[in-house]
């Protein structure tokens, strides 16, 4: 029986654009079956997504669990004698899906080519200079001023001791990119599941783990695998990548308990205690956290930076917006922070405040674009490994043992 295949041409723009421009170039040899670990006798990864790809079946591709197992460490296209480059093909695969699972679809397709970056940066630059303006904040204190409060006053002050203006707005600006990004990411979540589970016959399943058993046995595991970086450290051609990729997690996570420390000792504890609304003594703790993260950062993704653009030189990987936007964006958060710091403690408040504007847009821009470029492999990679092993447990090879 003959089956007419219509691939997608939209599809295969995308891939194109996104690093997958050498798709044709394979010619289902299985060599990068056979360098994968995630390959197995039944599942001929990434051979079958390669096939699926040049099909342009687009629809089975999104709903592969594979697709977002891979880590992208370049054994493959190592070893793929047409030069085809599976890896990078697998993570057009990957962007494509980022922006078919993503909501709102206009900020997804704004993230996909470099042309639109000026109205990247646009969107957070123009929204946070109007708050500061609105604020009545938009001056420069002096040193003295600036020596006391740091940038706990930059978009103004006020006597309301619920609540102080600068956290206001920073919350009212935060908030909203955050609020954005996770409506997106539970929507795109939600669809892959399901379709994942219908990729396998999963629709119709006699018991399902609640959600502590599934957060226990799937979920929780997936993220110490993470942590521990368990599949990176397998790679061999790409091994490199470990040494910038775990300090950069690191760094998110200190970063994450710095923010949570911050926003409690400002907005509950400062209620009774005022002086908690300056900045944080450089000997805290919490502070040194802070710095130590900020160098973690900037060293974890310089290496990432070192390291892409070697490969590119080599010929092992494509220059893509999608690799790179995420790459400038980190750069621009941990750089613009740690010279915020740096001038504050020089005492420079006219360089100081316009830096930390800088560094507010880019921290803006990695919350408001984090569904739609490639740092959205944070969630769904995570959900993919969990569904990996929910799909080999018992409550699907073996329900009645449950």
């Amino acid at each position: 029986m003959s089956m007419n295949v219509q691939p997608d041409l939209d599809f295969i723009k995308a891939m194109k654009e996104a690093g997958g421009d050498t798709l044709k170039k394979c010619y289902q040899c299985a060599t990068c079956s056979v360098a994968c670990p995630l390959s197995s006798d039944d599942n001929p990864f990434p051979r079958k997504q390669m096939i699926l790809a040049q099909w342009g079946l687009k629809d089975k591709l999104i709903s592969d669990a594979n697709i977002f197992l891979c880590h992208q460490c370049g054994d493959c296209t190592e070893m793929c004698p047409r030069g085809a480059r599976p890896g990078d093909v697998l993570g057009a695969i990957r962007s494509y899906a980022y922006r078919s699972l993503a909501w709102p679809k206009a900020l997804a397709d704004l993230c996909a080519s470099a042309k639109n970056l000026p109205m990247l940066i646009g969107i957070p630059a123009v929204a946070i200079f109007i708050m500061w303006l609105i604020s009545g904040g938009m001056h420069i204190p002096s040193g003295e001023h600036f020596a006391k409060v740091g940038y706990t006053q930059f978009f103004g002050h006020w006597d309301f001791r619920l609540l102080a203006k600068n956290v206001l707005f920073i919350d009212i600006i935060m908030l909203t990119a955050v609020g954005i990004a996770i409506t997106s990411i539970y929507k795109g979540i939600s669809t892959l599941w399901k379709g994942m589970q219908a990729s396998i016959g999963l629709t119709d399943v006699a018991y399902r783990p609640s959600v502590t058993q599934f957060i226990q046995q799937f979920l929780w595991p997936s993220i110490i695998e993470i942590l521990q970086h368990t599949r990176f450290k397998e790679c061999t051609v790409n091994a490199d990548r470990v040494k910038g990729h775990q300090p950069l997690v690191f760094a998110f996570i200190g970063l994450f308990i710095v923010t949570c420390y911050s926003l409690f000792t400002q907005d509950v504890i400062g209620i009774f205690i005022p002086s908690m609304h300056g900045p944080i003594s450089m000997w805290n703790p919490v502070k040194l956290l802070a710095n130590v993260s900020a160098v973690a950062m900037i060293a974890g993704i310089g290496i990432l930076w070192m390291n892409r653009s070697r490969m590119e030189a080599a010929g092992k990987a494509s220059n893509t917006f999608y690799d790179w936007f995420l790459i400038w964006i980190i750069m621009g958060v941990g750089v613009t922070g740690l010279a915020a710091e740096l001038l504050r403690l020089v005492g420079i408040p006219s360089l100081g405040y316009i830096v930390y504007y800088l560094h507010l847009i880019s921290v803006a821009m990695l919350f408001l674009y984090m569904p739609y470029t490639k740092f959205a492999h944070i969630v769904y990679r995570t959900f993919a490994m969990a569904f990996e092993r929910y799909r080999d447990s018992s409550y699907i090879k073996n329900p009645l043992n449950q």
